[in-house]
């Protein structure tokens, strides 16, 4: 009986792969961290300056027409926190993924190695959720010195709120982009899908100004979701049965883009 002297070493699971992965997103960041400061933690600033602090001031309007908020600040702030992690989240998953599939082609390069699509796409998805992390905590304490907070656990609510919208918009931002030929389509998304998003889904003035049509589709938006979530939970009035649903929703964006986007990149590099 013949011996085997070559086993093949075995090969690690998902999960460590996956970790090893995120080192590679870490130590780029390390190295571009600077470029991301000014949109990340000073425009968070000046947009609480300027909108909720110098715009509040002409306002006077009460919690009634601002969904529960006592001022115009504490209505705008959570909303100002929805878009900060919605546009951080499109920035990291529209030109770094053309880059990695189209341009520099990283992604060729990484699934030619033991690691599998799905842990290419995890440990990317993973890298945004420490960027939105990151950008919402420092967003959130920016504001605590205003006293827009109802309760502390509201903000730690609010905090774990981003990390699930922000998955809810990168899942499936990547499995768009992941798709393209031609960059033309990721000016299309920020063009008819990020600002409509920024502008009409209540993050500076309540959805109920737009019309009955308008207001309905301002609904059915992620952002919106989000923006409301936050809100009940910064400035009180918490909705056990609103929160589900809002919680429900931002997790079939997320999980069910998290899987598309690991199809479309397999279609992508494997076949």
């Amino acid at each position: 009986m013949a011996e085997v002297t070559d086993v093949p070493p075995a090969q690690p699971r998902s999960g460590p792969r996956v970790v090893n992965l995120f080192d590679y997103w870490a130590t780029v960041y390390r190295r571009t961290w600077r470029g991301t400061v000014i949109s990340s933690f000073i425009t968070p600033l000046l947009y609480a300056l300027a909108m909720g602090v110098l715009l509040g001031k002409f306002v006077t309007a009460g919690p009634t027409s601002l969904d529960g908020a006592s001022s115009y600040l504490a209505f705008v702030a959570p909303g100002m926190v929805c878009a900060q992690t919605m546009t951080t989240v499109f920035g990291e998953v529209t030109w770094p993924v053309m880059d990695m599939v189209k341009w520099h082609r990283v992604y060729f390069s990484m699934v030619a190695t033991p690691l599998e699509v799905s842990d290419i796409v995890l440990g990317q998805l993973g890298f945004v959720l420490f960027r939105v992390a990151t950008v919402s905590v420092v967003f959130l304490l920016v504001l605590a010195p205003f006293g827009v907070y109802a309760s502390v656990g509201g903000v730690i609510g609010a905090f774990l709120v981003q990390l699930l919208l922000g998955m809810g918009f990168a899942a499936p931002i990547f499995a768009f982009t992941s798709s393209l030929r031609s960059e033309d389509g990721l000016t299309l998304l920020f063009r008819i899908g990020m600002i409509p998003l920024f502008l009409f889904s209540g993050a500076f003035f309540p959805i109920s100004n737009l019309g009955p049509a308008l207001e309905w589709l301002a609904r059915v938006t992620p952002l919106w979701q989000g923006v409301d979530l936050t809100r009940m939970l910064t400035v009180g009035g918490f909705d056990a049965g609103a929160a589900a649903y809002h919680v429900a929703y931002l997790l079939v964006f997320a999980v069910g883009g998290g899987w598309l986007a690991v199809q479309r990149l397999r279609k992508r590099l494997v076949t």
